[in-house]
């Protein structure tokens, strides 16, 4: 495909929605309201809700177990961004003390990011991070 003939629409917003499929629907939904402070913004069904922390949207549906997962993807990771380096240290000990499994230790990357990475009730990786120019931007 020629790409120079195409004129690209105009830039994207940012990654605000993520969807992810979750063996347990209580636990996930606890973990991301009860201990992250997301809310539920809509609940269409028992299978099935969509949460915000205000600029975003997680959907987790539940994943049915009789359900034929070809082509499943695969996840690294989800990051939620945190307004400034001492917050990731405040969320991680929070986190520690709330019992949830910590797979990476906080660290400063070389670019000034500060982050570590836990796991929700799924075993999805979440990391928590702050990120200097999305920081700066403060959206939202």
């Amino acid at each position: 495909m020629n790409m120079d003939a195409i004129e690209r629409p105009a830039g994207l917003a940012g990654l605000r929605h993520v969807a992810l499929f979750v063996d347990d629907l209580a636990a996930a939904e606890g973990f991301y309201v009860g201990l992250l402070g997301m809310i539920v913004e809509w609940r269409p069904d028992a299978d099935n809700v969509y949460l915000t922390s205000g600029n975003d949207n997680l959907a987790l549906h539940r994943l049915q177990t009789d359900a034929a997962m070809s082509g499943t993807q695969r996840l690294d990771h989800i990051g939620f961004i945190l307004r400034t380096a001492d917050a990731v240290d405040e969320w991680h000990a929070f986190l520690r003390q709330a019992d949830v499994v910590i797979s990476a230790e906080p660290r400063t990357h070389r670019d000034g990011a500060r982050s570590f990475y836990c796991r929700d009730p799924s075993g999805v990786t979440v990391q928590m991070i702050f990120h200097p120019p999305i920081a700066a931007w403060g959206g939202g």
